[in-house]
This record gives structure tokens, C-alpha cells and sequence, in this order.
């Protein structure tokens, strides 16, 4: 039986995002992500990075890897809550953290450099990745594809105290495109759950040569109002054309 992560654990939140756990850490981490609220609430701020870093990897023209230098301000702060039994794979962690930091605050509190890399022969699947489909599993889903556009759109709810946990599952869909997700109550009442952008290859296109562009994209977000009140959901694109409607 998996064991949960000691309370120092908390700070794996950052490298469980980023993809620098091993397995087995990999595997405990998210046997604690199942009981423990402050890192639920901080691993989906970090999930809005997926479609970033999966646009940057498929833009790429060899494979990349984000090296992040952060002040040593930042860096020293880190540091404090690594206990030193971690001490060896903390740093590296720590630099990754930093970096997924500064792409969520848009703040200059890092420097970056791109290193080109060899590919690796067989790519794990990233956790963050893992972590989003077991969210949409576990809601209640609704699905449907267009018969327009051919976009095929899930979207799983989750009802919560604070309204309804939303992730949408979006395939067949090609770009450059910017889209949002809205909910709309039974009241007409509108209200946006989240927003990405779609790069040119797209998602869940099959058939394609790039595995990104091959997968369906996964974006979570939330809305105020409470599952019962929500008539349905629609993926526009900011210019306001529709891709596909989800009745609930």
C-alpha cells in the first residue's frame, strides 16, 4: 500500500507538475493529492501551463529543455523548506519550480536559457498530463462533436462549495487559435470557466506525426455556478466564432 507523503512532501507540487519526479515519487504524490486540499489548489494553477509548454515543444525546430536561473532571493527561499535528505535532487527541482513560477506571474524574477537536447527513445507520459485525465474520469461527463465544425468537446463537472469544478477534453481542433470555455446557467447567465490558445499543428488530430498534436488538449477551470444551474457549455474562439456546443 502506498504510504502518504510527510508534510515536507507538499513541496513536490511544482516538480510533480513539471514531470521531474521518478515513478515511484510520481505514484505517492498523487496518493497524497487525494486527501490533501493545498496542493489540489496549487497543482491547478500549474495546469494552465500545459497548453504552453505543449505549443513550445511542438514549435521547437529541435528538442528544448527550459533551464530556469532564478535571483537568488527566490532561490534561498526554496531552499528553506527542502530538507536535506532531499538536499541532492532539491536544487534541480527547485530551478524547475521557479521557472513554472515565473511563467504563471509574468514576472521578471528569472532568466532563461534553451538548451537543445537529445530526444529521449521513450518519452514517459508527464504526470501533469495523467493527473488531468484522472480529473475529467472522475466528474460527471457530457460530450459531443459539431456538426459544423467536426470539433469533438467533453466537458466534466465536479460539484464543489464554491460552484462547479469544469475540465474540458477538446480534440479536432487545428490553430493559431485563442478560445474560451463558457458555461451558460439556465438563466442565460454567462460565465467564462477558462481560456487557452490552439497552436497550429492543433489537438487530437489523428493520424498526425506529432504526438502533441496527436493528443487532445485538457483544460481545467472552474465556475460560480452550482452544477444544477448550469445549462450548457460552449468553446468559442475569442473573435467570437463558435467551435462546438455541450449540452449538459
Amino acid at each position: 500500500m502506498t504510504s502518504p507523503l510527510p508534510p515536507d512532501r507538499h513541496t513536490d507540487v511544482g516538480a510533480y507538475a513539471l514531470g521531474v519526479l521518478d515513478a515511484a515519487d510520481a505514484d505517492r504524490f498523487e496518493a497524497h493529492l487525494v486527501g490533501c486540499d493545498r496542493c489540489a489548489a496549487e497543482l491547478e494553477q500549474l495546469m494552465r501551463l500545459t497548453p504552453l509548454m505543449a505549443e513550445f515543444k511542438q514549435s521547437a525546430p529541435t528538442p528544448q529543455t527550459i533551464t530556469a536561473v532564478p535571483g537568488p532571493a527566490m532561490l534561498d527561499g526554496l531552499l528553506d523548506v527542502v530538507t536535506t535528505t532531499r538536499r541532492g535532487r532539491a536544487r534541480r527541482r527547485l530551478f524547475l519550480v521557479a521557472a513554472a513560477v515565473v511563467l504563471i506571474v509574468g514576472g521578471p524574477l528569472a532568466t532563461f536559457a534553451l538548451k537543445g537536447t537529445e530526444a529521449p527513445q521513450s518519452p514517459p507520459a508527464p504526470p501533469l498530463a495523467n493527473a488531468v485525465r484522472a480529473q475529467y474520469a472522475a466528474g460527471e461527463k457530457v460530450s459531443s462533436v459539431d456538426p459544423d465544425t467536426k470539433v469533438s468537446a467533453g466537458v466534466s463537472m465536479a460539484a464543489k462549495p464554491w460552484g462547479t469544478q469544469v475540465v474540458l477534453e477538446l480534440a479536432n481542433v487545428k490553430g493559431p487559435l485563442a478560445c474560451d470555455l463558457v458555461a451558460v446557467g439556465k438563466d442565460g447567465k454567462r460565465q467564462t470557466v477558462t481560456t487557452w490558445a490552439v497552436p497550429k499543428g492543433g489537438y487530437g488530430i489523428p493520424g498526425s506525426t506529432a504526438k502533441w498534436n496527436r493528443e487532445p488538449l485538457y483544460a481545467a477551470g472552474g465556475a460560480a455556478l452550482n452544477r444544477g444551474d448550469i445549462d450548457h457549455f460552449e468553446i468559442n474562439t475569442l473573435d467570437g466564432k463558435r467551435l462546438a456546443k455541450v449540452n449538459v
